[in-house]
């Protein structure tokens, strides 16, 4: 069984899982939960092995490619597969709610298979049953909004099965965390309290360093300098704001803080493609 629409493709067969390789973006968020036999994915240049109650989870942000793969006859599977804009949605949601996503994304970058316990099979298959009845239910105006809450959802399940794995760090180990480390989620922490900040120099102030230094500790840690953090959170906020908000183009250009209707116009065909209003109107 294979369904689909535009962000979104589900698949439990193989004929899916090869026609979602060939159709959708290298940059969509997969999620692979394995019952029987077992598949070998390359990924980022590295074999990744996927066994019975495994869940494999490949991140787009992190720049994680699938490469070759290989697998057994017997191999029984349920994958998810979420566009890159969606998923940015989801995860600029789960940043404002989320104090340790970084960490959680790190994790998943490290160690993208982990074997889930009984129950969090059942969330798995559970949420994949709802997403596949949806799919399979007449086209409805809410079709889109369900689908999203649904992936938001799983996702946020997600990052609960990742808070069992991950350990709380002591008070003494917090002290000795390396410097670059705190600086990054410091920064990391000012763009999620101040999204309409877009200045590197604003954010370098406030954690009393330079801007090179600060895009260089970014880069090193990311792969992303501070300004094209800065640029995604922003982007990410303007979007929900032009999604999910009644407000005017010129109310939400103000509240971004914007010089001007025109200059913020300018900024969002840049960095969007296409004017606020386009935006909105295609998003509706």
């Amino acid at each position: 069984m294979t369904l689909f629409t535009d962000t979104l493709f589900l698949t439990n067969d193989v004929a899916g899982f090869v026609k979602c390789r060939e159709t959708r973006s290298t940059h969509s968020m997969t999620m692979i939960f394995c019952y029987e036999g077992e598949i070998n994915v390359v990924l980022n240049g590295q074999t990744i092995h996927i066994g019975p109650n495994n869940l494999f989870v490949r991140i787009p942000t992190l720049g994680a490619e699938l490469g070759p793969y290989q697998m057994s006859d017997d191999y029984r599977f349920i994958q998810v597969t979420v566009d890159e804009e969606t998923f940015s949605e989801l995860m600029y949601a789960h940043m404002r709610v989320e104090p340790r996503w970084w960490q959680k994304l790190e994790y998943l970058r490290k160690h993208p298979v982990f074997e889930l316990q009984p129950e969090s099979i059942e969330f798995c298959e559970a949420y994949f049953n709802l997403l596949r009845l949806e799919l399979q239910s007449p086209k409805s105006d809410y079709r889109a909004q369900i689908i999203k809450a649904l992936a938001r959802a799983a996702s946020m399940e997600m990052f609960n099965f990742l808070d069992r794995m991950l350990q709380v760090p002591t008070e003494a180990e917090r002290r000795s965390v390396d410097s670059s480390d705190y600086i990054f989620q410091r920064f990391l922490s000012l763009l999620q309290q101040n999204p309409h900040q877009r200045e590197v120099q604003w954010f370098a102030k406030q954690i009393n360093i330079t801007p090179k230094y600060l895009s260089e500790i970014c880069k090193a840690r990311s792969g992303m300098s501070a300004s094209e953090w800065i640029a995604k959170i922003t982007v990410a906020e303007l979007k929900q704001r032009l999604r999910h908000s009644t407000l005017s183009i010129r109310d939400i250009s103000n509240e971004m803080e914007f010089p001007n209707v025109s200059f913020f116009c300018q900024y969002t065909k840049k960095h969007i493609g296409m004017t606020p209003n386009h935006y909105r109107k295609q998003r509706n």
